[in-house]
């Protein structure tokens, strides 16, 4: 695991495991704290096929301005917009299936009927490549919509709102195999789904500033939020990889 952080964020060994905290700041800069097992790896070398991840956290408020979470991505913004990503790679479609927390002005979704705000159990299943994205590539510059809406045939999704004080530790555990994604808050099962992201993926925990959006209407935005200072804490990470 690599700990990285922007600037005066921190990343903090407690006894049973991390602290991560980025400082208060404007909205003229990126703040990240992030610990992943991929940094410096291709896609292709991403450690895992299958993986049980368990842990418990809190964080510092209800609605953090930025996005956190843990779970498991296949880094597809590394070229485009941060997340932690290394901007020397070029972006791809997301597989990813993670508890996802995203404040009010992301909206992380290409479907009308799914939550794209909150605190989510998220999956995303996408191809290497598809004939449909030559269309929606071309459609970009005069129908956003239009993009939007073969994005959502490329890209199968599945997410639920959680309802969990994320302000209070919680046991999380996110159950991911080839054919199904099962995500458990306190022992109980609170989501599963068959739409597993496809392999090979890296595991990431991390927590940041930045939002990203592409809504029904078409509009795109994404940049970075003023903030006070925000931790995330997690402790009896425990991680099986398949």
């Amino acid at each position: 695991m690599k700990a990285r952080t922007t600037p005066n964020s921190t990343i903090d060994k407690t006894e049973n495991g991390y602290l991560l905290k980025i400082p208060e700041g404007d909205s003229s800069s990126y703040r990240f704290a992030q610990i992943d097992d991929y940094f410096g790896l291709s896609r292709r070398k991403f450690p895992h096929h299958s993986l049980t991840l368990s842990l418990r956290a809190k964080t510092s408020s209800i609605s953090l301005p930025g996005t956190w979470g843990f779970g498991l991505w296949n880094d597809p913004f590394g070229a485009s917009l941060g997340f932690g990503g290394r901007r020397w790679q070029l972006p791809t479609l997301p597989n990813a299936a993670w508890f996802f927390g995203a404040s009010e002005q992301n909206y992380l979704s290409f479907t009308d009927d799914k939550p794209a705000q909150g605190f989510l159990a998220q999956t995303f299943r996408s191809p290497k490549f598809h004939p449909l994205l030559i269309p929606a590539g071309v459609s970009l510059p005069f129908s956003r919509k239009g993009t939007r809406k073969l994005l959502s045939k490329v890209i199968a999704e599945d997410s639920s709102a959680l309802s969990v004080d994320v302000t209070q530790w919680h046991a999380y555990r996110l159950e991911w195999s080839q054919k199904r994604v099962v995500w458990y808050v306190d022992d109980a099962l609170v989501f599963e789904s068959p739409v597993s992201p496809n392999p090979p993926l890296g595991l990431v925990i991390w927590i940041d500033n930045q939002f990203a959006s592409f809504t029904p209407e078409g509009k795109i935005g994404f940049g970075v939020l003023e903030g006070k200072e925000e931790w995330l804490e997690l402790e009896d990470l425990i991680v099986k990889s398949g």
